[in-house]
């Protein structure tokens, strides 16, 4: 690698006749909150292989912490919010999420529940990629106030594993009886993708795929009804 952080992800204007031009990545150790010109770089290059980093502004946050742990997950890194040379060389030469359902639909979801992700494929090409956490594992049984009168709800705050469809969904926040959703699609039963304020390294949810904020906005109008949701895998906690 170079240290010039403002190099091109792509291939210019004048080069297209030409072999692709190799894509170099800065060489600069980046932590939360960073900002500049090697960030920016961080975030085109991830929006362009298909992840969600945010605005392409130059500054290190929240949503394109989400997009390196997806992207480190995918390409065998240990999530961090440390970006440095491992992170850098695997976006020169990334890898391609593992498919989980090789005879699957060309548009469809597949959750790997064991690297805490969610691929979007759209007419058989990779749209969209997330770090997402599912459900906990962890039984629960908790009162809230429902349909006007306090109720105790108790569950495994497991994903299942299996084939499904997407069903119904909702717009904005959807207060559910354990919770409040943003934006969410259901697609087995009562669970749902949705965005959440809180989206850890680790499953956290009752059942839901929970995922970042800024995917929840946007993923309404690339995932339609009935669309085939495939999940698979088992988390693994350390």
């Amino acid at each position: 690698m170079r240290t010039d952080s403002s190099a091109a992800a792509h291939t210019s204007a004048g080069a297209r006749s030409g072999p692709a031009a190799a894509v170099v990545a800065p060489d600069k150790t980046l932590k939360l909150g960073a900002k500049g010109k090697a960030v920016q770089w961080l975030q085109k290059r991830l929006a362009q292989l298909g992840y969600r980093p945010g605005k392409a502004d130059g500054r290190y946050g929240g949503a394109t912490l989400a997009a390196v742990w997806a992207f480190q997950k995918v390409n065998g890194i240990r999530p961090t919010s440390t970006v440095a040379r491992r992170t850098w060389e695997a976006l020169e030469t990334p890898k391609a999420p593992k498919v989980l359902v090789k005879d699957g639909r060309p548009t469809r979801a597949e959750v790997n529940l064991t690297k805490q992700i969610m691929v979007l494929y759209v007419d058989g090409e990779v749209k969209l990629i997330t770090h997402v956490s599912s459900g906990s594992g962890v039984p629960y049984c908790e009162t809230a106030s429902w349909q006007g009168k306090q109720q105790r709800f108790c569950g495994s705050a497991s994903t299942p594993t299996g084939d499904y469809k997407t069903t119904w969904r909702a717009r904005g926040w959807h207060r559910s009886y354990l919770g409040q959703l943003y934006n969410p699609i259901f697609f087995n039963g009562g669970i749902a993708f949705h965005g959440a304020l809180s989206v850890p390294l680790y499953p956290a949810s009752h059942g839901c795929v929970r995922m970042p904020m800024n995917v929840a906005e946007v993923l309404p109008g690339m995932l339609g009804k009935g669309v085939p949701v495939h999940v698979r895998g088992r988390f693994k906690r350390l």
